[in-house]
């Protein structure tokens, strides 16, 4: 991907393009994908970097969503499990299995979350990976070697799939700009543009690069903005009715000790109604999560003090040495687009199940939904906008399509040409200057934040060694883009601002 020639070709373009996707998100780009594998002529553009918000700050989990057979949405599950079946065959190495085991400390517990799991196989169908079994109390130990032993009755092991949620995000737009998507980044839609009979004729948007306005035109427009779809409405109509609630969930990160367990732990019952994971992620430990309603979305939300200590808390009562405030290396929150519903004050009782809707003029909004189901949710979408606007296009492709994964390759070809491009940036990360080059040349990575947060994962992984090794990565881009020591300057002063974000007071 090469964001001059994405600028250009939109700046040439004279006729309606047939969709264009607001929301560089999980379920933008994947109504990118799925329309640009129709055949259509689609546009996305992100106000930010692709994944900013929400889709860079998930669980890391492709999975069904245990906790909703209890609220009895098993049609959600259903459809989620299918959904992780697909990605577990379509994107590979960055979908993985893992193993998940329930600590139980009564026989009662046991037997209620064997039962549930058991459900949740049969749910699985011919997606299902691998069979739930009830664990006796040393076996849950072996799986769990941290977990507070007093107590402790069993478990039950059951099977979900994890990933790298920017990672695969990123090979998602590569995929569609493959297969002629056209993704903008740092392109903050401004207005909505309507025809004579008040139905939409395409959208202004900002470049920021250069600071100019630009116009498209577009036969139908999908609004996939997450917690922000409801400014995007507005744009559409001023007296658009709000259709979201907003939560925001926070994880902490620490260091994975030696002969630590590689299977994650999830805590059924805690006292905010969810449930809590322990999950073993890329060397690391990731904690959550929380679910806190909050009045308004922002770029960069951050964690409560109250959520830290709440988790912190929780682990306390599961685990024999519990980790400390000290051993946070990163904190990150992500803000949930909730749909509202009545008599529901709870954002942890609302659906996690998408909503589409299409306003007076013709704006196709997508909202709700978990990242897991984000390809169904793009078919439902595309389908939607292909018969609002009339468009003619094929069926839905991506069911089978497999997402371009790729990127080791390419880091060995450059290291090839290059060895010097294989040197580390940290002895405590795996990343090398060649991921910073790759990322600037092929994957529209503008600033430092945006490859030490998404292009790579240093800043969720240790924030304060991420802050130590951005001189380095400034410097790289710097020759990589041409820019000066001012450039350089400004782009520390900026990743050292939103860095603070993710470590603890």
């Amino acid at each position: 991907m090469d964001r001059q020639v994405s600028l250009e070709r939109i700046k040439t373009r004279e006729k309606p393009w047939d969709i264009v996707v607001i929301g560089g998100g999980a379920t933008g780009v994947g109504c990118a994908l799925d329309a640009a594998t129709r055949g259509l002529d689609v546009l996305l553009l992100e106000q930010n970097d692709f994944g900013k918000g929400t889709s860079s700050r998930s669980t890391k989990l492709i999975h069904g969503g245990v906790r909703y057979l209890k609220q009895g949405n098993l049609a959600l599950v259903r459809e989620a499990l299918r959904e992780r079946g697909r990605l577990l065959r379509n994107a590979p190495p960055v979908v993985q299995k893992l193993s998940f085991v329930i600590p139980c400390y009564s026989t009662w517990q046991k037997l209620y979350y064997g039962f549930g799991l058991k459900i949740y196989d049969v749910l699985a169908g011919k997606y299902r990976l691998g069979r739930s079994r009830i664990l006796s109390r040393r076996e849950t130990i072996d799986h769990l070697p941290g977990i507070k032993k007093e107590g402790l009755h069993g478990g039950v092991l059951y099977f979900d799939a994890q990933f790298d949620d920017t990672r695969l995000l990123i090979d998602m737009a590569v995929t569609a700009n493959q297969n002629g998507a056209c993704l903008l980044n740092y392109a903050k839609a401004t207005a909505i543009n309507k025809d004579t009979n008040g139905r939409i004729a395409g959208v202004d948007f900002v470049d920021a690069e250069s600071s100019g306005n630009v116009s498209v035109l577009a036969k139908v427009i999908i609004n996939a903005a997450g917690p922000f779809c409801d400014e995007v409405r507005a744009l559409a109509d001023p007296n658009a009715e709000r259709i979201l609630e907003l939560s925001q969930g926070t994880h902490l990160v620490f260091k994975q000790n030696d002969g630590a367990a590689e299977t994650a732990m999830l805590i059924p019952k805690t006292s905010d109604g969810r449930v809590l994971l322990a999950i073993p992620w890329q060397d690391h430990l990731l904690v959550g999560t929380t679910d806190t309603p909050i009045a308004m979305a922002t770029l960069e939300p951050k964690p409560l003090d109250a959520e830290i200590e709440f988790i912190l808390e929780t682990l306390a009562e599961q685990m024999e040495t519990p980790p400390s405030r000290d051993d946070i290396l990163s904190a990150f929150t992500g803000i949930r687009p909730l749909v509202r519903s009545n008599g529901k004050q709870n954002t942890a009782e609302l659906s996690r199940s998408h909503t589409i809707k299409i306003g007076p003029s013709g704006l196709v909004t997508i909202t709700g939904g978990k990242w897991t189901t984000y390809r169904q949710m793009a078919e439902d979408t595309v389908d939607s906008a292909v018969s609002s606007a009339g468009l003619p296009a094929t069926e839905c492709r991506t069911r089978e399509l497999k997402i371009l994964t790729e990127r080791q390759r390419a880091i060995a070809d450059l290291i090839s040409e290059d060895p010097e491009l294989a040197g580390r940036l940290h002895p405590d990360f795996p990343y090398t200057r060649a991921d910073i080059v790759l990322a600037v040349r092929n994957e529209m990575a503008l600033t430092v934040e945006d490859v030490l947060a998404r292009r790579t994962r240093a800043l969720f992984l240790d924030a304060r060694t991420a802050v130590q090794i951005a001189p380095a990565v400034a410097e790289i881009m710097a020759a990589e883009r041409g820019e000066n020591s001012e450039w350089i300057a400004e782009q520390l002063s900026a990743f050292d601002a939103v860095a603070e974000n993710y470590l603890p007071g």
